[in-house]
């Protein structure tokens, strides 16, 4: 084959200024959706967990008289902790109602942990 013969078989395209357009692959996508949503996640997240201290942290606290103490007894639950000071209650709301006093985050008692009670939940005791 000739020099001739050889150009006529390769297309040469002239180059232009023309912008080349950006593919992003199904593993793009995932990656930029996750650093997207990241941010949100996070911000959520911290809603939700910082969410009770911050109310908490809000009040100026329990006026004198409006609560009693009790210590928490090895094997004490909210829930048995709720039964013993009101029984005639509805234990879902006292033990609500204890951890919006004392700003729990979680179930998780220690022994010896010193609980405030709404003072609704003691009057008779």
């Amino acid at each position: 084959m000739t020099a001739i013969g050889i150009a006529n078989h390769v297309a040469v395209r002239p180059v232009t200024g023309s912008a080349t357009r950006l593919r992003i692959t199904v593993r793009g996508r995932r990656v930029l959706a996750a650093v997207t949503a990241f941010p949100v996640i996070v911000a959520l997240a911290a809603a939700i967990i910082g969410g009770g201290v911050a109310v908490a942290s809000r009040d100026a606290g329990a006026p004198a008289g409006s609560f009693e103490t009790v210590t928490v007894m090895s094997g004490d639950s909210l829930w048995s902790i709720a039964l013993s000071v009101a029984p005639n209650a509805d234990p879902r709301d006292v033990v609500s109602a204890i951890e919006r006093l004392n700003a729990l985050d979680g179930a998780t008692l220690a022994a010896g942990q010193k609980l405030a009670i709404p003072a609704e939940y003691t009057a008779g005791h």
